[in-house]
């Protein structure tokens, strides 16, 4: 395979340029019922907030883009995903790769016949059906690239049309519809700008858009990151503004006068000051101005969970990884009327009862494990008390879905990597407060693990499913009954050609040099006769928030048929085992993650059993670090290592992502500034001498969360010291690679690499 054979690419995104100006005339806006607000009148916060209004999305015309209404793949076994039910729930759409991307569909649950309702070959991410019926809202990625836009289409596939994203410099994100289907919360990121230098005397990254000196965009000196502990200690108030922080809240659930103490530091000055985070509401239809519900300038994230039904209060989520926030603010004047930490994961955190004054939030503050709370509101928003209604002692709950009456609540638990769904009645017969809930119900469940659930109609579920028989596929029940496939899902014994079952893992448990306990899943290659050793491949997962699950890993397939062992486990810093282990990585603590690598590759040979003369490292993003690291921290432990979208120094990592990542990472690894030392001795390039083994790098071309300069200096790097290395660039992709012809191309490379090195 020749290094760098796909790098000379094209960009063919449009171009076209989706903000305009507010309009003029003292005319008020109206978004369904409560949004009503002169888009011209000044508001509080108005000098901060001119940029924002400057930038407001305007919608643009697509020529329609509907495909074939039959189901015809040129794929053998596709995957369906995210659904989102119609009003009544008798049709879905959803995401599919039938035709070889991620694409938005639509069709009947109980029917076989789907329609394509976007052709396009961007890349789909989230889909939402309107509550009315009249609009599908999705996102796509142009090129398959991290910067994102919001779409919305007729469910016929007529009058397909972008909401946000348009300019190829802006990013977007899809919020929560109004409860009208009137308008569409979305959130949009102002453009980057050029990073600070890094000190290292080196190049900035290539694949950083914007210009500028570079003085303008050091971070202040004054920022204020990652503070001293990782517990949450209280409730942050922040400014949406300025982005400046504010006191934490203890008791006082956020309200003025509440008891002070000290927290973790709310977000201060940016690590990267090109940040910033607007949330809109547009009305698709184009018929009315974008109403500003809440702009941030140095954020993180910030996403519309939620709208009252009287349109009088919004939900957020918003803040860097490890702090996330629930945050309750007022629409006609953006006041915050309550805050509360949340667990990270799945952004849609919570929703408001259809009253209006009970809010339901997905929450681990003050626990090891996030629980189902109930926060009573009065008629101003503020909280009237907090209680757990749903907790499981060594459970997360993973997934809080409430029907689309807003009167039963689907919960789904992250139980040891594996799902377990209930269902509860938020509102039964006769009860006396917001807390009092009926029985959960449990449903079983076809396979492992549940990603998503939404409300399809009265009564009605639909749940997208993975495990490690079958490809990801879509699922509905009826309240009571079994849960069926939908005909336009893969069948389980297409996952895989004939005569080549799925491996199915084994959980392996062990204890860490320090103490900390630690698992895994290992994947047996089938046909070796029990207790011979074997080439193992140890493959560190992203995040490092994320977890191994017990899912189909079309990666983990082609390793296994070609021999090799797979071992997968969760070293610290991994969800699903509590916040302590999540929070046991950050700052320093990254030294024990990489050791925890080591000892994992000890018990694959001890438990698994693996050939300690044959192990190798893989892993992506933050896996693909800690692959690289691994190489220069144990250069006699493996023979080779593959690191996909992985970050080689973490201060050119902090220099050339995306601003609001920039901001998340910060709380993980350390500040740029004030830690500088400590991410320069975390930073693989710092240790690149130690390099011994050969590397394969593999990297999307439009990366822009790591961009792919971390990639190029690592295997420049090992070239120039001797080492062979070689990096392989995929075509229109991003973080994720999302085609199936790039899919193949990376496993097929990595599986060749790998039995090459490890066969000797």
């Amino acid at each position: 395979m020749a290094a760098d054979a796909r790098n000379q690419v094209t960009d063919d995104r449009d171009g076209r340029t989706a903000y305009g100006t507010p309009p003029g005339g003292a005319r008020a806006v109206t978004f369904g019922t409560g949004f009503t607000r002169p888009v011209d009148a000044p508001a509080p916060d108005a000098d901060a907030r001119s940029a924002a209004y400057a930038a407001a999305p305007a919608p643009v015309p697509l020529p329609d883009a509907a495909g074939p209404r039959d189901a015809v793949s040129r794929l053998r076994s596709h995957g369906c995903w995210y659904p989102s039910a119609g009003a009544d729930g008798a049709e879905a759409a959803f995401i599919c790769d039938r035709g070889g991307v991620p694409q938005l569909w639509a069709g009947p649950v109980g029917g076989g016949e789907v329609r394509l309702l976007d052709s396009s070959p961007d890349p789909v991410t989230e889909v939402s059906w309107s509550p009315d019926g009249r609009w599908i809202a999705y996102t796509t990625a142009p090129g398959g690239g991290e910067h994102s836009r919001v779409l919305c289409v007729r469910p016929d596939g007529t009058g397909r049309r972008i909401l946000a994203g348009a300019d190829p410099d802006s990013t977007a994100h899809l919020g929560c519809w109004a409860h009208d289907g009137s308008s569409l919360a979305v959130t949009v990121a102002a453009p980057a700008a050029r990073p600070f230098d890094d000190g290292s005397g080196r190049p900035p990254p290539e694949h950083v858009p914007g210009d500028g000196p570079p003085e303008a965009a050091l971070p202040s000196a004054g920022w204020a990151g990652r503070g001293g502990h990782a517990t949450l200690l209280g409730r942050a108030v922040y400014d949406a503004a300025s982005g400046s922080g504010a006191r934490t809240v203890g008791d006082g659930g956020g309200q003025p006068g509440g008891s002070h103490r000290t927290g973790v530091p709310a977000a201060g000055a940016a690590v990267r000051v090109d940040g910033g985070l607007s949330v809109y509401l547009i009305d698709p239809d184009g018929h009315t101005s974008p109403v500003l519900l809440t702009t941030e300038t140095h954020a993180a994230t910030l996403r519309a969970c939620d709208l009252s039904r009287d349109g009088r209060f919004v939900l957020l989520r918003r803040g860097p990884r490890g702090r996330r926030e629930a945050v309750v603010r007022r629409t006609d004047d953006s006041a915050t009327t309550f805050a509360l930490p949340v667990a990270d994961g799945d952004p849609w955190i919570g929703r408001f009862s259809p009253d209006g004054r009970t809010l339901w939030l997905r929450s681990n503050v003050d626990r090891e494990y996030a629980a189902l709370l109930a926060v009573a509101l009065d008629d101003a928003g503020a909280p009237g008390g907090t209680s757990v209604v749903a907790e499981r002692p060594d459970s997360d709950l993973e997934l809080l879905t409430l029907a689309h009456d807003g009167r039963t609540a689907a919960l789904a638990w992250n139980a040891q990597g594996a799902s377990e769904l209930e269902l509860l009645e938020t509102s039964p017969a006769g009860r006396a407060a917001p807390d009092v809930t009926g029985p959960a119900r449990p449903v079983p469940l076809p396979h492992e693990v549940v990603t998503r659930i939404t409300g399809a109609g009265a009564g009605r579920l639909l749940l997208a499913l993975s495990g490690s028989q079958r490809r990801p596929g879509v699922w509905w029940a009826h309240e009571g009954v079994s849960l069926l496939r939908t005909p336009w899902s893969s069948k389980d014994e297409d996952a895989v050609s004939p005569g080549r079952p799925p491996v199915r893992p084994v959980p392996l448990r062990l204890t860490a040099r320090d103490g900390l306990p630690l698992s895994g899943w290992y994947y047996r290659a089938p046909g070796r006769p029990e207790g011979e050793p074997a080439p193992c491949v140890i493959h560190l997962h992203g995040g490092p928030e994320e977890q191994e699950r017990p899912v189909f890993h079309p990666l983990y397939h082609e390793l296994t048929g070609r021999g090799l062992d797979v071992f997968a486990p969760d070293v610290r810093g991994s969800s699903g085992h509590g916040r302590s282990f999540v929070d046991a990585d950050l700052g320093a603590g990254r030294f024990a993650a990489l050791d925890d690598v080591a000892d994992c590759a000890a018990h694959a040979v001890t438990a698994g059993p693996a050939d300690p003369t044959r192990l190798a490292v893989m892993g992506r993003s933050y896996g693909g670090y800690l692959t690289f690291a691994s190489l220069v921290w144990h250069p006699a432990l493996f023979r080779t290592g593959v690191a996909v979208c992985g970050m080689s120094d973490l201060l050119t990592f902090f220099a050339g992502t995306e601003p609001w990542l920039a901001e998340s990472a910060a709380h993980k690894y350390g500040h740029p500034e004030r830690d500088r030392e400590l991410l320069r001795a975390l930073s693989p390039m710092s240790r690149v001498d130690a390099l011994r083994v050969p590397v394969l790098a593999v990297h999307g071309e439009h990366d822009t969360n790591v961009p792919v300069q971390e990639s190029r200096q690592f295997v420049r790097a090992a070239r120039e010291r001797g080492v062979a290395a070689e990096l392989l660039t995929l075509r229109d992709e991003g973080h994720d690679f999302l085609r199936a012809d790039n899919r193949r191309l990376f496993r097929r490379n990595a599986a060749d690499w790998l039995e090459r090195h490890l066969s000797r």
